[in-house]
């Protein structure tokens, strides 16, 4: 506590500096969330793997208008054994004073909650899908109509940020007087007079960010034109020489930069980057793109499979996917730089041989480059752009499932969107440096994906290297234990088919390109049954059958191991100890490969990752850990204590996203309110940025924001802790922050997160309603892909 400073009075409740009528509550893990309601309903932009999440957790709401992909699943919680796998942390002797379990607050910021009086809430009924055992209730008796299903959460609803007179896009982006055609003409039930739209149509302006369009203030032109919340910024009335009055749109051009380009890009927002055409996606999902490559590698595996003594060599592969039109012709299309003067045609596809592990673009991970893990919903653009900002290196997408790619669909391939700033090289300063590496052409950026089959996989991954070239490694997701992608055979399934993942990775490493193809695995399927020690020893040296027949090793450039089993999910403390046993193991099988005196066993070098540091670990994949990591101590310490290259970070960074500064600095960072309300600040003006400054765009910023801020709401600030470090499985008792501000950001009340959303995106529409996916859960909340 700051010398001078007077100790709060903590028999006050707090005041709630935006309500003063309102009394707010404390900060607490056991009374945060109890009002929290799990968010069922499935939104039209919901990814597939969002939509399994929801399934999962309240059952099918979507009465059929809303296809997932996903048959309808079990209650998903099993009954856990009580006994805890203890980590090497956790098998220390515990700090004197200290107590299991709960966060240490110095006294002075104790609250007395004991006149609150609510039932507490089990975190797996919180996680379970909502099934109720009573049977469907009828009305009107035998054959009435069935009620909605039974549990919680069913009949609610997400509401929606619309106008309440909805302008038509003819005019949307045009003066007043300009002539434009609807293409509907009468028929169409949109407004067409911009005037009345803006009186009786359209909220009053906001007075946010100084009342100046975020996306107009960056790049000169609002592509919502007149639908923007902030249209009075960018927008004008005129008077003509005969006396009539116009309402404008104003552009402003910036120095050196032209304004004008094609209306598509534009509506994608600022700075993103692997935009894919609507073109591209109709002839996804029409079948018209053919994965040439994919097609000829599964043939020859399949003739392989068939005949595994014929000795047959990897064919030769076409160079890109073709496109054909109707009646089958190959026709021409943009190049996948994005340079859109120029076209190709690809009916002369030349033949060259694919690319070996060796010969791929080299990637770096080390102790510099914190990596920020694949978060379902939470890894948006917007929140990535933010980590990015504060010290991340790497950056993944959101696991995207790959057959709603493969057939084109909008949702899935938003996952692939990246900012410009993920496009830049992560940090590189290694002891020894990396052979061949050229740190200019790496990215930040990568797609994680699921599939089940390995002709997905590798479909999927011909397809997003041929139209998203700003990726940094294509990573197949094998970790996930939602029981949606499970019971589909993806996800963590597949560690249970070892044979299977390596070809499926050596696959995608025949048909990427110069893209790298990277693995996140678990511990195993069971408790108490890793089997992550012999899946990596088949990902380093090939399994037996691809010794047998001189394949090699499947080539990936790096694994990274998440230390809990599927079964576990996200409950006890991850198994670092276990993840040092495996980093251990990948170091020696340099080693063992050494001692293989048959030449005929002995892998192609070519067919090694490129991934060696001068002198050390060559054709060794980068091995890096993740699982509760919260400071720069965390960090530090697994990295010195496992061997690992590299950490990855999940909900230590939706907790706090200035953890990567911390680890930069290597101290701890007492951010005060003022600096937490700032970071909201840029996550509101990066999502209008990217989702619009539109009345949608603005809802859905305050979505997110509202899902980030169900996380942020758990973080403790240094200064108020007893003893340090902070550690991911303790709750605080209820405490208050040491100003108002900090207490209302500390509130586990959604209706607080609302009105701290209000101070930057405006008071919420009156449809809109939020609430948030978990309950007491939090602390067991599945953030990552």
């Amino acid at each position: 506590m700051a010398e001078g400073r007077t100790a709060p009075d903590v028999e006050r409740p707090s005041a709630n500096p935006l309500e003063q009528s309102e009394r707010l509550d404390a900060g607490s893990a056991d009374n945060t969330t109890k009002r929290a309601n799990p968010q069922a309903d499935i939104l039209p932009g919901d990814s597939a793997t969002t939509k399994a999440e929801k399934i999962e957790r309240h059952g099918d709401t979507s009465n059929g208008d809303v296809s997932t992909g996903f048959e309808q699943s079990a209650p998903k919680r099993r009954k856990m054994d009580q006994e805890s796998a203890l980590t090497a942390a956790e098998r220390t002797e515990e700090q004197p004073g200290r107590k299991k379990g709960v966060t240490p607050i110095k006294k002075e910021f104790l609250v007395d909650i004991s006149r609150i009086s609510e039932p507490a809430h089990d975190d797996d009924a919180a996680e379970a899908s909502g099934k109720t055992a009573q049977p469907p209730q009828t009305v009107g008796g035998k054959g009435g109509k069935k009620k909605g299903k039974g549990g919680q959460n069913h009949n609610r609803q997400f509401g929606r940020s619309r106008d309440e007179i909805q302008l038509c896009m003819s005019r949307a982006k045009v003066n007043e007087f300009a002539s434009s055609t609807c293409q509907f003409g009468e028929k169409c039930k949109y407004e067409h007079d911009i005037r009345r739209y803006l009186k009786d149509g359209k909220r009053e302006d906001l007075a946010t960010f100084g009342s100046i369009c975020p996306v107009w203030e960056l790049k000169g032109k609002c592509s919502a034109g007149w639908r923007c919340r902030f249209a009075g910024s960018h927008s004008k009335e005129v008077e003509h020489e005969d006396g009539r009055k116009e309402l404008v749109l104003v552009e402003r051009e910036k120095p050196g930069e032209q304004i004008n380009g094609d209306d598509e890009m534009q509506e994608e927002g600022v700075g993103v980057v692997n935009v894919i055409s609507n073109a591209a996606k109709i002839s996804l999902r029409k079948k018209h793109i053919q994965t040439v490559k994919s097609d000829q590698y599964l043939q020859w595996m399949n003739e392989h499979n068939q005949d595994p003594t014929n000795g047959r060599p990897r064919p030769d592969l076409k160079a890109a996917v073709e496109l054909i039109d109707d009646e089958g012709i190959p026709i021409k299309i943009a190049p996948s730089n994005g340079d859109s003067n120029g076209v190709h045609d690809i009916r002369a596809s030349y033949v060259e041989p694919p690319f070996r592990a060796s010969e791929k673009r080299r990637i770096y991970y080390g102790p510099e480059t914190p990596v920020l893990a694949p978060l379902t919903t939470q890894g948006n653009l917007p929140f990535r752009r933010l980590c990015v900002s504060l010290g991340a290196q790497v950056t993944w997408s959101e696991m995207a499932m790959g057959l709603p790619l493969v057939q084109g669909e909008k949702g899935e391939w938003a996952l692939m969107k990246a900012h410009e700033s993920e496009t830049a090289p992560p940090a590189y300063s290694p002891k020894n440096p990396v052979l061949d590496y050229n740190h200019s052409k790496d990215l930040k950026f990568g797609a994680q994906i699921a599939a089940n089959k390995p002709w997905l996989a590798l479909k999927t991954t011909e397809i997003l290297t041929s139209l998203c070239p700003q990726l940094r490694a294509i990573d197949l997701n094998c970790g996930c234990p939602i029981d949606l992608v499970c019971r589909q055979g993806a996800g963590s399934a597949l560690l249970d088919s070892h044979a299977k993942l390596e070809k499926t990775l050596r696959g995608m490493n025949a048909v990427s390109g110069e893209t790298p193809i990277t693995v996140k695995i678990r511990m195993g399927t069971k408790d108490k049954h890793p089997t992550a020690e012999k899946l990596c020893q088949r990902l380093v040296l090939g399994g037996p059958e691809a010794q047998d027949h001189g394949e090699g090793p499947c080539g990936v450039a790096a694994i990274t191991l998440h230390g809990r089993s599927k079964q576990q999910r996200y409950t006890r403390s991850a198994d670092w100890q276990y993840i040092a046993d495996c980093a251990s193991l990948v170091k020696k099988l340099k080693a063992e490969r050494s001692t293989i005196t048959d030449t005929a066993r002995e892998p192609d070098a070519r067919d090694l990752p490129a991934s060696s540091t001068s002198g050390t670990g060559e054709g060794l994949p980068y091995f890096c850990g993740n699982g509760d990591i919260l400071s720069h101590v965390d960090y530090t310490a697994h990295l010195q204590d496992t061997g690992v290259d590299a950490c990855m970070i999940a909900r230590g960074a939706l907790i706090k996203p200035w953890i990567f500064e911390e680890i930069q600095q290597n101290q701890y960072l007492d951010k005060s309110a003022s600096e937490r309300l700032g970071y909201i600040e840029q996550f509101a003006r990066n999502g209008l940025e990217y989702w619009g400054s539109d009345e949608i765009g603005v809802g859905t910023t305050r979505r997110f924001l509202l899902e980030w801020l169900s996380f942020s709401c758990r973080y403790v600030p240094i200064g108020i802790l007893d003893e340090l470090p902070p550690r991911f499985g303790d709750r605080p008792p209820a405490f208050q922050g040491r100003s108002e501000l900090e207490t209302l950001l500390s509130s586990g009340d959604y209706r607080d997160w609302i009105k701290i959303s209000e101070m930057f995106l405006g008071p919420a529409h009156k449809d809109f309603q939020f609430q948030p996916k978990h309950k007491s859960n939090s602390y067991e909340i599945e953030a990552e892909g």
